[in-house]
């Protein structure tokens, strides 16, 4: 079992940086090859992958994030970032961090989910 908590989140101005947090308790990213990634769902909407990193390394992205966002993570905290640079208010959404072995891009591939982290951009 993997327990995931996501931090980070908030009301920011259009074209700020933030950076959200996930934190695993239970088992390790690592140890069981868990590909982690992040969603997002905004009001309204379908949720939406957002950007994912294999166990390996290799990191996928939603082309509306590409080039602003980025994935890592840190083996030893057992933690996974997303930064994310110059926000856009259709960035507004609800993030959520998920693992699952051998997942990539789509939701249903992912076993484990976190309660969600609230991100606002204004305008």
């Amino acid at each position: 079992q993997v327990q995931l908590v996501e931090s980070g989140g908030g009301l920011v101005q259009a074209g700020v940086s933030l950076r959200l947090s996930c934190a695993a308790s239970g088992r390790t990213f690592s140890s069981y090859a868990y590909t982690v990634g992040w969603f997002r769902q905004a009001p309204g909407k379908e949720r939406e992958f957002v950007a994912a990193m294999r166990s390996g390394g290799s990191t996928y992205y939603a082309d509306s994030v590409k080039g602003r966002f980025t994935i890592s993570r840190d083996n030893a905290k057992n933690t996974v970032y997303l930064q994310m640079n110059s926000l856009k208010p259709e960035d507004t959404a609800v993030y959520y961090c998920a693992a699952g072995r051998g997942a990539t891009i789509l939701s249903h591939q992912y076993n484990y989910w976190g309660q969600g982290t609230q991100v606002t951009v204004s305008s």
